[in-house]
Protein backbone atom coordinates (compact mmCIF):
# COMPACT_ATOMS: atom_id res chain seq x y z
CA UNK A 1 0.00 0.00 0.00
CA UNK A 2 1.07 3.83 -0.64
CA UNK A 3 -0.11 6.56 0.66
CA UNK A 4 1.48 9.98 -1.25
CA UNK A 5 0.90 13.58 -0.35
CA UNK A 6 -0.04 16.11 -3.33
CA UNK A 7 3.30 16.26 -4.13
CA UNK A 8 5.75 13.31 -3.97
CA UNK A 9 8.82 14.80 -2.26
CA UNK A 10 7.71 12.11 0.49
CA UNK A 11 6.77 9.01 -0.42
CA UNK A 12 5.31 5.89 1.69
CA UNK A 13 4.89 2.62 1.13
CA UNK A 14 3.56 -0.15 3.69
CA UNK A 15 4.18 -3.78 3.51
CA UNK A 16 4.44 -6.47 5.38
CA UNK A 17 4.45 -4.50 8.91
CA UNK A 18 7.08 -2.28 7.39
CA UNK A 19 6.72 1.76 6.37
CA UNK A 20 9.37 3.08 4.21
CA UNK A 21 9.18 6.69 4.43
CA UNK A 22 11.14 7.88 1.31
CA UNK A 23 13.22 11.53 1.00
CA UNK A 24 12.09 11.81 -2.81
CA UNK A 25 14.01 14.95 -4.13
CA UNK A 26 16.68 13.35 -6.09
CA UNK A 27 17.35 16.35 -8.39
CA UNK A 28 17.73 18.33 -5.35
CA UNK A 29 19.68 15.21 -3.43
CA UNK A 30 16.61 14.75 -1.32
CA UNK A 31 17.50 18.59 0.23
CA UNK A 32 13.98 19.30 2.28
CA UNK A 33 12.01 22.86 1.50
CA UNK A 34 9.49 23.80 4.11
CA UNK A 35 6.86 21.69 2.38
CA UNK A 36 9.00 18.09 2.47
CA UNK A 37 9.27 18.84 6.70
CA UNK A 38 6.10 19.21 7.61
CA UNK A 39 4.86 16.47 5.07
CA UNK A 40 7.77 14.17 6.53
CA UNK A 41 6.28 15.08 9.94
CA UNK A 42 2.55 14.27 9.08
CA UNK A 43 3.95 10.97 7.77
CA UNK A 44 5.26 9.82 11.16
CA UNK A 45 1.57 11.00 12.69
CA UNK A 46 -0.16 8.83 10.27
CA UNK A 47 2.36 6.00 10.85
CA UNK A 48 1.89 6.64 14.83
CA UNK A 49 -1.64 6.03 14.48
CA UNK A 50 -1.67 2.79 12.01
CA UNK A 51 -1.68 -0.51 14.01
CA UNK A 52 -0.63 -2.07 10.27
CA UNK A 53 2.43 -0.61 11.14
CA UNK A 54 4.99 -1.93 13.15
CA UNK A 55 8.37 -0.26 12.21
CA UNK A 56 9.11 2.69 10.54
CA UNK A 57 12.69 2.89 7.10
CA UNK A 58 13.69 6.23 6.90
CA UNK A 59 15.74 6.56 3.48
CA UNK A 60 16.33 8.42 0.49
CA UNK A 61 15.74 8.61 -3.34
CA UNK A 62 19.07 7.91 -5.55
CA UNK A 63 22.71 8.54 -4.72
CA UNK A 64 21.97 10.92 -1.70
CA UNK A 65 19.66 10.37 1.77
CA UNK A 66 19.33 14.30 1.91
CA UNK A 67 21.58 17.01 1.33
CA UNK A 68 19.69 19.27 4.07
CA UNK A 69 18.04 22.04 3.73
CA UNK A 70 16.92 23.56 0.83
CA UNK A 71 19.22 26.06 0.04
CA UNK A 72 17.77 27.11 -3.48
CA UNK A 73 14.66 28.74 -2.60
CA UNK A 74 14.46 32.42 -2.85
CA UNK A 75 16.62 34.26 -0.24
CA UNK A 76 18.32 30.92 1.40
CA UNK A 77 17.49 28.57 3.91
CA UNK A 78 19.04 30.78 6.98
CA UNK A 79 16.95 34.40 6.87
CA UNK A 80 15.82 35.60 9.96
CA UNK A 81 12.47 34.08 11.10
CA UNK A 82 8.93 35.87 10.48
CA UNK A 83 8.05 35.40 13.71
CA UNK A 84 11.47 35.20 16.19
CA UNK A 85 9.73 34.78 19.52
CA UNK A 86 8.05 31.70 18.33
CA UNK A 87 10.38 30.70 16.25
CA UNK A 88 11.69 26.49 16.79
CA UNK A 89 14.98 25.32 15.00
CA UNK A 90 13.24 21.63 14.88
CA UNK A 91 10.35 20.31 12.10
CA UNK A 92 6.64 20.01 13.35
CA UNK A 93 6.90 17.57 16.14
CA UNK A 94 6.32 14.52 15.55
CA UNK A 95 10.00 13.53 15.34
CA UNK A 96 10.82 10.38 14.54
CA UNK A 97 11.94 9.65 18.59
CA UNK A 98 8.62 10.59 19.68
CA UNK A 99 6.70 8.13 17.87
CA UNK A 100 5.74 4.86 19.25
CA UNK A 101 7.10 2.51 16.70
CA UNK A 102 11.13 1.61 15.89
CA UNK A 103 12.47 3.99 13.40
CA UNK A 104 15.43 2.74 11.12
CA UNK A 105 17.51 5.19 9.05
CA UNK A 106 18.68 3.55 5.64
CA UNK A 107 21.17 6.62 5.18
CA UNK A 108 22.14 5.20 1.77
CA UNK A 109 24.08 8.25 0.30
CA UNK A 110 25.01 11.30 1.76
CA UNK A 111 23.53 13.05 4.71
CA UNK A 112 24.48 17.10 5.62
CA UNK A 113 23.14 19.22 8.03
CA UNK A 114 19.43 19.13 8.35
CA UNK A 115 19.83 15.74 6.58
CA UNK A 116 21.97 13.94 9.60
CA UNK A 117 20.03 15.54 12.09
CA UNK A 118 16.79 13.93 10.93
CA UNK A 119 18.62 10.78 10.94
CA UNK A 120 19.96 11.30 14.34
CA UNK A 121 16.42 11.27 15.35
CA UNK A 122 15.82 7.65 14.53
CA UNK A 123 16.76 4.51 16.56
CA UNK A 124 18.96 2.47 14.43
CA UNK A 125 21.23 3.97 11.69
CA UNK A 126 22.57 2.10 9.06
CA UNK A 127 24.70 3.90 6.31
CA UNK A 128 26.94 3.61 2.74
CA UNK A 129 30.52 3.21 2.85
CA UNK A 130 30.36 5.73 0.30
CA UNK A 131 28.16 8.34 1.88
CA UNK A 132 29.85 11.83 3.34
CA UNK A 133 28.11 13.10 6.22
CA UNK A 134 28.13 15.88 8.26
CA UNK A 135 26.67 18.46 10.84
CA UNK A 136 28.24 21.58 9.24
CA UNK A 137 25.95 24.48 9.91
CA UNK A 138 28.66 26.35 12.04
CA UNK A 139 30.43 25.83 8.62
CA UNK A 140 27.05 28.29 7.27
CA UNK A 141 26.75 30.81 9.56
CA UNK A 142 24.51 29.07 12.25
CA UNK A 143 24.25 26.34 14.57
CA UNK A 144 22.94 22.50 14.47
CA UNK A 145 19.15 22.18 14.41
CA UNK A 146 16.86 19.62 15.16
CA UNK A 147 18.23 19.01 18.99
CA UNK A 148 21.12 17.56 17.50
CA UNK A 149 23.55 18.89 20.24
CA UNK A 150 21.12 16.63 22.55
CA UNK A 151 20.91 13.66 20.28
CA UNK A 152 24.40 13.69 19.27
CA UNK A 153 25.53 13.84 23.16
CA UNK A 154 23.80 10.86 23.68
CA UNK A 155 24.05 8.70 20.79
CA UNK A 156 28.07 9.05 20.54
CA UNK A 157 29.29 11.01 23.97
CA UNK A 158 30.54 14.64 24.51
CA UNK A 159 34.24 14.01 22.93
CA UNK A 160 32.36 12.91 19.43
CA UNK A 161 29.76 14.74 19.53
CA UNK A 162 32.25 18.12 20.07
CA UNK A 163 34.27 16.78 17.09
CA UNK A 164 31.49 16.72 14.64
CA UNK A 165 29.53 19.31 16.02
CA UNK A 166 32.63 22.11 16.48
CA UNK A 167 33.88 21.13 13.45
CA UNK A 168 31.64 21.26 10.87
CA UNK A 169 33.63 18.39 9.06
CA UNK A 170 32.30 15.94 6.44
CA UNK A 171 32.75 12.35 7.92
CA UNK A 172 32.70 9.51 5.54
CA UNK A 173 30.80 6.48 6.60
CA UNK A 174 33.38 4.34 7.99
CA UNK A 175 33.87 7.26 10.19
CA UNK A 176 30.34 6.95 11.29
CA UNK A 177 30.99 3.20 12.67
CA UNK A 178 34.12 4.97 14.00
CA UNK A 179 32.58 7.58 16.10
CA UNK A 180 29.13 5.90 16.92
CA UNK A 181 26.90 7.26 14.88
CA UNK A 182 25.83 3.99 12.86
CA UNK A 183 25.46 0.89 14.16
CA UNK A 184 26.60 -0.92 10.40
CA UNK A 185 28.49 0.66 7.18
CA UNK A 186 27.76 -0.83 4.24
CA UNK A 187 28.32 -0.28 0.63
CA UNK A 188 25.30 2.09 -0.95
CA UNK A 189 23.77 -0.85 -2.60
CA UNK A 190 23.08 -3.32 0.46
CA UNK A 191 21.88 -0.26 2.90
CA UNK A 192 18.44 -0.72 2.05
CA UNK A 193 17.77 -4.51 1.98
CA UNK A 194 19.89 -4.94 4.71
CA UNK A 195 17.94 -2.05 7.05
CA UNK A 196 14.65 -3.44 5.31
CA UNK A 197 15.94 -7.28 6.42
CA UNK A 198 15.99 -5.90 9.86
CA UNK A 199 12.78 -4.18 9.72
CA UNK A 200 10.67 -6.92 8.64
CA UNK A 201 13.04 -9.52 11.42
CA UNK A 202 11.61 -6.78 13.75
CA UNK A 203 8.01 -6.72 12.59
CA UNK A 204 7.85 -10.63 13.14
CA UNK A 205 9.45 -11.01 16.01
CA UNK A 206 8.96 -7.93 18.48
CA UNK A 207 6.10 -6.97 20.69
CA UNK A 208 4.53 -3.85 19.09
CA UNK A 209 3.74 -2.81 22.44
CA UNK A 210 6.91 -3.85 24.38
CA UNK A 211 8.92 -2.16 21.49
CA UNK A 212 7.16 1.12 22.02
CA UNK A 213 7.26 0.90 25.87
CA UNK A 214 11.26 0.29 25.71
CA UNK A 215 11.81 2.87 22.70
CA UNK A 216 10.50 5.54 25.40
CA UNK A 217 12.60 4.36 27.88
CA UNK A 218 15.57 4.29 25.93
CA UNK A 219 15.19 7.84 25.43
CA UNK A 220 14.69 9.30 28.49
CA UNK A 221 17.96 7.71 29.80
CA UNK A 222 19.79 10.13 27.43
CA UNK A 223 18.52 12.38 30.34
CA UNK A 224 20.81 9.94 32.68
CA UNK A 225 18.38 10.19 36.04
CA UNK A 226 19.07 6.27 37.14
CA UNK A 227 15.98 6.53 39.23
CA UNK A 228 13.22 7.81 36.56
CA UNK A 229 14.41 4.96 34.02
CA UNK A 230 13.62 2.67 37.16
CA UNK A 231 10.38 3.75 37.59
CA UNK A 232 9.57 3.90 34.02
CA UNK A 233 10.81 0.82 33.58
CA UNK A 234 8.61 -1.05 36.93
CA UNK A 235 5.97 1.07 35.12
CA UNK A 236 5.98 -0.70 31.78
CA UNK A 237 6.29 -4.43 33.48
CA UNK A 238 3.04 -3.38 35.15
CA UNK A 239 1.60 -2.45 31.82
CA UNK A 240 2.95 -5.72 30.10
CA UNK A 241 3.48 -8.54 32.40
CA UNK A 242 0.32 -10.94 32.70
CA UNK A 243 -0.54 -9.59 29.15
CA UNK A 244 -1.56 -11.94 25.99
CA UNK A 245 1.92 -10.55 24.17
CA UNK A 246 3.87 -11.60 27.47
CA UNK A 247 1.98 -15.03 27.59
CA UNK A 248 2.60 -15.95 24.22
CA UNK A 249 6.34 -14.42 23.82
CA UNK A 250 7.73 -17.17 26.42
CA UNK A 251 5.14 -20.02 24.79
CA UNK A 252 6.44 -18.99 21.49
CA UNK A 253 10.23 -19.26 22.28
CA UNK A 254 9.36 -22.77 23.79
CA UNK A 255 7.37 -24.33 20.89
CA UNK A 256 10.30 -22.66 18.53
CA UNK A 257 8.03 -20.72 16.17
CA UNK A 258 6.94 -17.11 15.67
CA UNK A 259 5.04 -15.11 17.12
CA UNK A 260 1.47 -14.74 17.05
CA UNK A 261 1.26 -10.43 18.75
CA UNK A 262 -1.96 -9.49 19.95
CA UNK A 263 -0.80 -6.18 21.17
CA UNK A 264 -2.25 -2.96 19.05
CA UNK A 265 -0.69 0.86 20.09
CA UNK A 266 -3.51 2.46 19.47
CA UNK A 267 -5.66 0.30 21.55
CA UNK A 268 -3.17 -0.99 24.27
CA UNK A 269 -0.98 2.39 24.87
CA UNK A 270 -1.73 3.59 28.39
CA UNK A 271 -3.79 6.59 28.96
CA UNK A 272 -2.29 7.21 32.28
CA UNK A 273 0.66 7.79 34.10
CA UNK A 274 4.44 8.37 33.03
CA UNK A 275 3.45 6.83 29.26
CA UNK A 276 0.46 8.86 28.50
Amino acid sequence: MQMKPPRDGILVDIADGVAVVTLNRPEFLNALDGRSIRDLSAAYERLDADDAVRVVVLTGTGRAFCAGADLTRAGGAFQAPHQPVEYRSSPRRPLAFQIRKPVLAAINGHAVGLGMTLALHCDIRYIAEEAKWGVVQVRRGVVPDAISHWTLARAVGMANAAEIVLTGRLFTGTDALRLGVASRCLPAAEVLSAVMELAREMAREVSPLSAGLSKRILWAAADGDMAHVDDLESEAHRILMGRPDALEGGTAALQKRPPVWQSQITRDWPTTGPFA
